[in-house]
């Protein structure tokens, strides 16, 4: 059996293996990496959470998401957290904990976002990339765990951050 790399750029690397499948046959799987990311939920002390609103080519609509972006190489995933919050929105935050890591898909692709919550927070100047164009968007924390239960927002590392955040804060119970 073997691999084959299809096709590699800065952000993804797609290689297709040859494989032995469950029931025994040959087949061949595809897996696409991209680069390890984070996404940060910015709260502020009146419990709102500032989230962007952009347009995302991929799914051809704008999608209401907390600060996400890559892990450049070398980077500590931490300092990748606040330079996002930063050039995104233009926030710092004075504590930026790291919750955990959510893998979006498990099948075909790897792409593994580190999920941090974000308070205490200060308006510094922001500096989004040339291909961003976002809108800051400040909801009530409570109102966005609505925005996920009716699907209005749909990015998987943002929809489980909220509720994350919502549970350390008391409002969702383990049981």
């Amino acid at each position: 059996m073997g691999t084959n790399d299809i096709y590699c750029d800065p952000y993804i690397n797609v290689w297709r293996d040859d494989v032995i499948r469950p029931d025994g046959l040959n087949g061949q799987h595809v897996v696409v990496t991209m680069k390890p990311g984070v996404c940060v939920l910015a709260l502020d002390d009146e419990r709102n959470v500032h989230l962007t609103d952009e347009f995302h080519y991929g799914i051809g609509r704008n999608s209401l998401e907390a600060v996400s972006g890559g892990i450049e190489p070398g980077e500590d995933p931490n300092e990748t957290a606040s330079r996002e919050l930063a050039e995104e929105l233009g926030l710092a935050a004075a504590s930026c904990e790291y919750l955990s890591t959510v893998d979006p898909f498990t099948t075909i692709v790897v792409s593994p976002t580190r999920l941090y919550l974000a308070t205490g927070l200060s308006e510094v100047e922001s500096q989004p990339e040339g291909t961003e164009l976002i809108e800051h968007r400040i909801v009530p924390l409570e109102s966005a765990f609505e925005m996920v239960l009716r699907g209005d927002i749909s990015h998987a590392p943002t929809c489980v951050v909220i509720m994350m955040t919502m549970h350390r804060l008391g409002h969702i119970n383990e049981n």
